[in-house]
């Protein structure tokens, strides 16, 4: 049995769920839909050039959960994944889970998009091991902070092995599915390593180190 890691946005889904959930709040005047809709684009943009100063976009993407009762947040998330993220449910990612786990195997999302937004996406899935970004809660309600190292870029490393010494799992035979330059790190850690609809700088980078890489679009 061995460890299958799988990236979320772009990866699994046809798009960014961050991305989608800004858009979400914007589109039901939740947020300030010029201003977010602005903001949440630069973010994006920052993101794909792999320019993007992460405690800046989380300040920005964990405000509006500071702002209402987790009630109304957890009613307008499951109206978000019906509306916004089960249209961009990629069957040909299901059926690799689906794979994965018939082998045996260990099944993780580790992903930079926060839990409040991935832990329910992770469920629909059937994969029970998650590492997000984990926004603090405290008496019941988000902060706005972040406890630990956001899952970003070598964040996610770092996670990872947190996450690894705990359940007491090693890498051996281990395989991380990723869009994203910005996963390089963790790309460069496991056994096997698998670019899927790629970026164009991972997509180079792929080809030049010999990793497989595979559509699942």
């Amino acid at each position: 049995m061995a460890l299958a890691i799988f990236d979320l946005d772009n990866t699994l889904i046809g798009g960014d769920s961050d991305y989608l959930w800004g858009q979400y709040l914007a589109e039901q005047g939740i947020v300030d839909g010029d201003y977010y809709e602005s903001e949440n684009q630069r973010f994006y943009a920052e993101y794909k050039a792999g320019e993007l100063d992460i405690h800046e976009f989380l300040r920005f993407s964990l405000k509006p959960l500071t702002q209402h009762d987790m009630a109304d947040l957890q009613r307008w998330r499951s109206a978000f994944i019906a509306e916004k993220i089960e249209p961009l449910v990629l069957p040909a990612a299901e059926m690799l889970v689906d794979g994965h786990r018939i082998e045996g195997d260990t099944l993780l999302m580790i992903t930079a998009t926060n839990r409040f937004v991935t832990e329910p996406i992770a469920e629909r899935f059937g994969i029970s091991h998650l590492i997000a970004t984990e926004p603090e809660i405290l008496a019941g309600r988000y902060t706005g902070k972040v406890k630990g190292a956001p899952s970003f870029q070598r964040g996610k490393v770092e996670r990872l092995n947190e996450w690894l010494a705990e359940h007491g799992e090693t890498l051996q035979g281990s395989c991380f599915y990723s869009d994203s330059h910005n996963d390089l790190p963790l790309l460069e850690l496991v056994e096997r390593p698998v670019a899927v609809d790629a970026d164009e700088t991972l997509l180079r980078e792929a080809k030049a180190r010999g990793w497989e890489t595979i559509s699942l679009r």
